[in-house]
């Protein structure tokens, strides 16, 4: 599972009247963000279609009883246009309903799983074409890179994600977007990383050696 934050001023995030129903962009599309990926129109029609709405979380934490729902997804120009309602009487939704009004929250995240094919790489970064599954939008606190983690209340979905890494590459990206895992998870890498690495051409650089020793060295501090 992969994580993007949004600014709310990005968002373009408007609480009604009501003090109940919101809407902002939790993607925009066309702009190279802090990682160096790009999301282009239509990456979310798929997923919308096969998978319906995303939940609604505070900080990614899948684990509470959602804030609200999402009743509304709609891509136009600019990107994805979220329309959701704070569920009345959850204590969570209403201090998040509170830190939004305050500006003390000031952030959007999305959580999604990429498959291969869904995205070209490029010098620096990706330019995705396609989100294979939305699993859940978020409001939070810092950018969603500092809160991601792999829910292993899915472990069809994480067996999925992980069946995506394939390359040095693909590791990368999978420790850099969903950098905080359960002790059984990092051990189920551990062992796709060994198993992958063993793999290697005699004739591999050193450079290429050395990036392999530091994740295989990260997920085993993982597993401590």
């Amino acid at each position: 599972m992969e994580h993007k934050a949004l600014a709310i001023a990005d968002a373009q995030f408007k609480l009604a009247s009501d003090d109940a129903t919101f809407v902002g962009y939790a993607s925009t599309f066309g702009n190279v963000d802090s990682y160096g990926d790009t999301i282009v129109k239509g990456a979310y029609a798929d997923t919308l279609k096969e998978h319906g709405l995303p939940k609604m979380f505070f900080n990614h934490n899948s684990y509470d009883v959602p804030i609200g729902k999402w009743v509304k997804a709609v891509e136009d120009d600019y990107g994805l246009l979220l329309t959701g309602e704070f569920t009345p009487g959850n204590a969570k939704g209403d201090e998040v309903k509170a830190g939004l009004k305050h500006g003390t929250l000031d952030s959007m995240s999305i959580g999604y799983s990429l498959k291969k094919g869904d995205f070209d790489e490029t010098s620096g970064g990706r330019t995705i074409r396609k989100v294979a599954r939305l699993a859940e939008t978020s409001i939070v606190v810092f950018p969603a890179d500092k809160f991601a983690r792999v829910d292993l209340t899915s472990v069809k979905a994480f067996a999925d994600d992980l069946a995506q890494v394939e390359t040095i590459r693909d590791f990368e990206y999978f420790l850099r977007d969903a950098g905080n895992f359960s002790k059984g998870a990092a051990q189920a890498l551990t062992a796709r990383a060994k198993a992958l690495f063993s793999l290697r051409d005699a004739g591999d650089d050193a450079g290429a050696i050395k990036n392999e020793a530091e994740i295989v060295a990260r997920l085993e501090r993982m597993t401590q």
